[in-house]
């Protein structure tokens, strides 16, 4: 998500603050909203891909590989 598209969440969020927010204007901030929630998910995903555990034993456990691939959340 840009830099443009946050600007504008965030005037969404002060204009339903202030004086309300148009049908259109609502559906665009849902919508947008939306978007940002997945963008952050998909990134945290891929951080978390990235992540290995060393084990008591000494092995090396790779998160992306155990977890990586399932779905959901």
């Amino acid at each position: 998500m840009d830099d443009k598209s946050i600007a504008r969440i965030n005037e969404l969020y002060h204009k339903s603050k202030a004086e309300g927010l148009t049908e259109e204007e609502a559906r665009e901030q849902k919508v947008l909203r939306r978007q940002y929630i997945d963008d952050f998910k998909r990134n945290l995903r891929g951080q978390l891909n990235n992540i290995s555990i060393r084990e008591a034993d000494g092995s090396i456990t790779d998160l992306g590989e155990k977890f990586g691939n399932q779905k959901g959340n």
